[in-house]
């Protein structure tokens, strides 16, 4: 850590002692479209000395650059590349620019390597859910996951429940993050990470695909950051919109109704910028095709969700700026059904009317908050962001009888940190740029499971992660772009001495497990993780890249807690997981048609999952090997049409025998609670008017039958899993400039079906159906 270290600060003076040699010059201005409307997020880039930025929500810009001549290039999404040249001198240069409409997509992102760039500078899969594409999916179904699931190549599909327990990102967990803050538990992974924020304070969402470290535990599979809604200084006074909306089932609609509303207000006043939003929504009765209540378990129905968000951003001077960012999000299910197991392969769970025992079942609440200060040249050429955060998260699971006495579980968990990110570029010839992004993390992560009555069942497991980081990218002949980089984990979790809680043995029928005093004591864990990219650029028909890179996580800590046998925690097998992706893929632009694709292999030397014996969950660690491909079409057939379609295939192995082969008898699948069937989604958009626009949309799920039964029995993640296909419109009609109505049918032709999770799940209690056909209508008005 020390020579990491040494490493980060030698260079950082090193180039700023460079960039200090030269005198700086600033360029600011607003990035229009052909209309004059502001363009959101266009990319401001200097190619010469690969100095760049990116335009806010109002399409303003402020650029630091070397005085001297210069040419600017100005790229976005669906637009094409501008480029205008400019002297700048040690006074401010004013330059606005207008961009046209085109098919090239250059999309920005933030999260992949902690510096805002165009996707043809990151050597590996990312996909970008636009601003426009999370407005219409929240058109047809407001739940977070449902719009992940219908937008992302190799995340698994939802059920429409609380949680998100098996939708994993090509067959390992994923990191979730709002603005950079860690949501995901992973010392206890409770399943409750993606929907911890409502859709209504997002912008847009960034997926990075594959392992990575690059912010800390957890993100074995890849990582979804929520980029949050901004303030728009684009007008003058306030300005905002208002929503409202409803809906309800089509077939036995009695009781299923819902409604929601929502405020949006946003302003500028000289150096300051505000956003603030409210949303509530009430859902109605769940019901399946035929009209039948589902099992209340888990439910999305008859819930109250409540999300409020803010933040204020101060412009300091022309290169430093500070943000404030706020966000509540709660999630409680008030229902009038009780439970009616089915017959797992024969009959589906349902809901009958009677009243639920314990607490409302949700999260009663999740708080986000952090100050961001982000400093252009604060030492010659480097940028400074320093980012602190905290986060306060509590889910409430279902009642259950398992627990002597019975019982019903929680998770908390209490987050705070700091990361200080430096960018420093350096000028080397026409040929060899070179830029370092380095820096520090630091977390502290308080994560529990405790019964609502107050015995523990999982303690207080204390980490504080110190992590420093360093990444490099050299740009080679112009069309080359080659990143590597480093972090070194150093991680310390503290246990206190707890018992655990008795349960039920399954076997015998009474409440023989647990009840084991446990000494506690401290867990420490040092890696250095690794990551190398390339990636060429000069044909637009075809840009290749390759890449390897690795993640660290402490797998499931808290269920061997819960679970543990041994009397102290130094005797537990509590070994972490290092997760080596490898991936070659590709991205084309063929006239109107975007292109993309990639094959992946990710191993890991101790893999962690999930093995039922006798009702009961262990950990089983074994060598692991997931592999396989996305592929991604989108096409703009004409200027009111057009059309996409993605397919994703993943499978997965242990060795069992841990002889490094795969494919001996003793050696097994990954269970389906980790590798998600084949997924297909597509979509045909449609114009036949300037105000209205038409969407219908297709989510296929194909089947995954790879184990046997036991004993006459299915266990969990092994149950076979027929495939289904659903469709899902929408259509938005402009009412005039500022009100629009907009109609969204989830399930059109009510599909009748049992959701993924229920088929590998392999339970009575859990084998539940999908939902009918919905429908949701939304005005809004904006001013």
């Amino acid at each position: 850590m020390r020579i990491i270290l040494t490493i980060a600060i030698l260079a950082a003076g090193s180039l700023s002692t460079f960039a200090q040699q030269q005198p700086q010059g600033f360029v600011k201005g607003t990035v229009r479209n052909e209309q004059g409307q502001a363009v959101p997020f266009a990319n401001i880039s200097i190619p010469g000395i690969k100095k760049g930025t990116v335009a806010g929500a109002n399409g303003a810009y402020v650029l630091a650059a070397p005085a001297g001549s210069h040419t600017l290039r100005f790229s976005g999404v669906g637009f094409t590349t501008t480029e205008q040249s400019v002297s700048l001198s040690a006074d401010t240069t004013v330059q606005d620019v207008t961009m046209k409409q085109s098919a090239d997509l250059q999309e920005v992102i933030v999260s992949a390597s902690r510096k805002k760039e165009t996707l043809d500078e990151v050597p590996s899969s990312v996909t970008i859910v636009s601003p426009r594409e999370v407005e219409a999916q929240k058109g047809i179904n407001n739940n977070i996951t449902a719009i992940l699931a219908n937008t992302v190549p190799g995340l698994a599909i939802n059920d429409n429940t609380t949680g998100n327990t098996g939708q994993t990102l090509r067959g390992r967990n994923v990191l979730v993050m709002v603005d950079g803050i860690p949501q995901s538990t992973p010392l206890r992974n409770g399943g409750r990470d993606m929907r911890t924020i409502d859709p209504s304070a997002i912008e847009r969402i960034e997926v990075i695909k594959g392992a990575t470290a690059i912010y800390g535990n957890g993100a074995d599979g890849g990582l979804i950051n929520y980029i949050t809604k901004k303030g728009d200084k684009s007008k003058t006074g306030i300005h905002g919109q208002t929503s409202i909306g409803a809906n309800t089932q089509l077939v036995k609609a009695q009781h299923t109704g819902g409604f929601s509303a929502g405020q949006l207000l946003s302003g500028a006043y000289k150096k300051w910028d505000f956003v603030v939003s409210g949303h509530y929504e009430q859902t109605g009765v769940y019901k399946d095709a035929n009209g039948v209540v589902n099992s209340p378990e888990y439910s999305l129905g008859e819930s109250q969700i409540w999300n409020g968000f803010t933040r204020i951003g101060y412009d300091i001077d022309q290169r430093n700026r500070l943000e404030l960012m706020y966000n509540f999000f709660g999630s409680q299910q008030r229902s009038d059904y009780i439970l009616k197991p089915g017959k797992y392969l024969d009959s589906a769970a349902t809901g009958i009317i009677g009243k639920r025992p314990g607490d409302p079942e949700g999260t009663p609440y999740n708080h986000n908050a952090s100050l961001h200060w982000s400093s252009e040249g604060i030492i010659g050429g480097t940028d400074l962001d320093v980012n602190v955060y905290m986060q306060r998260f509590k889910t409430v699971y279902s009642w259950g009888p398992t627990f002597e006495f019975g019982g019903q579980s929680q998770i908390t968990s209490r987050k705070q940190g700091v990361r200080v990110n430096f960018s420093s570029p350096v000028h080397i010839s026409a040929n060899y740029d070179l830029s370092l992004v380095y820096g520090l993390d630091y977390m502290n992560d308080v994560t529990a499971q405790s019964l609502v009555d107050g015995r523990t069942w999982v303690p207080e497991m204390d980490m504080k992660n110190y992590a420093p980081y360093a990444q490099v990218k050299l740009n080679l002949f112009k069309d080359f772009v080659f990143k590597a980089g480093a972090r070194f984990e150093n991680i310390n979790i503290g246990i206190p001495d707890y018992t655990t809680v008795k349960q039920l043995n399954r076997v015998t029928g009474e409440f023989t497990e647990g009840g084991v005093s446990v000494a506690g004591g401290d867990l420490s864990y040092n890696a250095l993780v690794y990551n190398a990219g390339l990636r060429y650029n000069k044909f637009r028909f075809f840009k290749p890249f390759i890449s390897y890179s690795q993640s660290f996580s402490i797998m499931e800590l808290g269920r061997i807690l819960r679970a543990a046998k041994e009397n102290t925690v130094s005797q537990l097998k509590t070994e972490a997981v290092i997760a080596n992706n490898y991936e070659a893929g590709f991205n084309s632009t063929l006239g109107p048609i975007e292109l993309e694709g990639s094959y992946y292999i990710s191993t890991s030397k101790l893999g962690s999952s999930f093995l039922e014996k006798n009702g009961k969950f262990e950990i089983q660690r074994a060598p692991e090997k997931v592999y396989g491909f996305e592929i991604a079409a989108d096409a703009r057939i004409l200027h009111n049409l057009g059309a996409g379609a993605s397919y994703s295939y993943i499978e997965g192995k242990q060795d069992i025998d841990d002889n490094g082969k795969y494919g001996d008898a003793a050696d097994k699948y990954l269970g389906s609670d980790r590798i998600a069937p084949p997924k297909v989604t597509a979509y045909v958009r449609y114009a036949p008017i300037e105000r209205l626009n038409l969407r219908l949309q297709m989510l296929h799920s194909g089947k995954r039958e790879r184990f046997e039964r036991v004993n006459g029995l299915y266990s969990y993640g092994t149950g076979p899993v027929e495939g289904f296909t659903s469709f899902s419109f929408l259509g938005s009609l402009q009412l005039d400039q500022h009100s629009s109505l907009g109609l969204g049918v989830e399930n059109l032709f009510n599909a009748d079906y049992y959701t993924v999770t229920s088929q590998w799940n392999a339970r009575n209690e859990n084998y539940v159906k999908g939902t009918g056909a919905r429908i949701n209508l939304n005005y809004s008005y904006k001013f």
